[in-house]
């Protein structure tokens, strides 16, 4: 019992710590959708190692609770429409992935206590027993769940890391892409009306495609269970 309100203590103290630290260099004022031209600037003066720039920001957003669409949208206009999707996509693999061993492995007990009593979260504990990688599959692309909050989620249910990260990581695509395109729009157009459009129509293709997803997974899900 004493460990385990050391380790509570302990990394409730480091979450607040570097929350701190963010807020005191606006770091959470500024991650906003109209923010991101001014982010884009301040990223891409870190030149070479802008990459690692961003990905450390989408480390954070993720870890912290910070808006994720900003930061997505992001990678389209630093990075254009196909570095953007390759850097958003590492970036978001990396991300749910600590945030999944920090709640398994750091500060299990702080986010038990953030879940408990959230009916949602004891649904997806009961599914992952009986369902295993589909639930994180139907969650991943259906937001039902806060992105943020179900990355720490899983991290308390017996599903595997590995399984894990290879779901998240395909089935997050779609939804990452669909972002990225919508800032890599603007970017790689140049000027060009139509390339504009293509890359926005594409970005159009994958959000209607997400709208259905819904339907389509409770479909499937009731064809399965009868």
């Amino acid at each position: 019992m004493k460990k385990s309100l050391i380790k509570i203590l302990m990394a409730v103290g480091i979450f607040i710590v570097v929350y701190l630290v963010l807020r005191y260099y606006g770091i959470t004022e500024h991650i906003r959708l109209e923010n991101v031209p001014k982010i884009k600037t301040w990223v891409e003066s870190f030149g070479v190692i802008a990459p690692l720039v961003y990905i450390g920001l989408y480390l954070i957003s993720t870890i912290f609770f910070l808006p994720g669409s900003p930061v997505t949208v992001l990678a389209g206009f630093v990075f254009g429409p196909l570095w953007g999707v390759f850097y958003a996509s590492i970036a978001s693999i990396i991300s749910v992935a600590c945030a999944f061993l920090v709640a398994r492995y750091v500060a299990r007990d702080l986010v038990e206590g953030w879940v408990r009593d959230n009916a949602q979260f004891r649904k997806i504990d009961t599914q992952v027993e009986e369902q295993g990688w589909r639930i994180l599959m139907f969650t991943r692309l259906v937001p039902i769940f806060p992105f943020n909050l179900q990355n720490y989620a899983y991290g308390l249910t017996s599903i595997r890391f590995s399984t894990f990260v290879f779901i998240s990581a395909i089935f997050m695509l779609p939804g990452t892409t669909a972002w990225v395109l919508l800032g890599g729009a603007f970017v790689s157009g140049e000027g060009n009306v139509w390339k504009t459009m293509l890359y926005l129509g594409i970005a159009g293709v994958f959000m209607l495609a997400l709208s259905f997803a819904p339907n389509i997974l409770r479909k499937y899900q009731a064809k399965n269970s009868d």
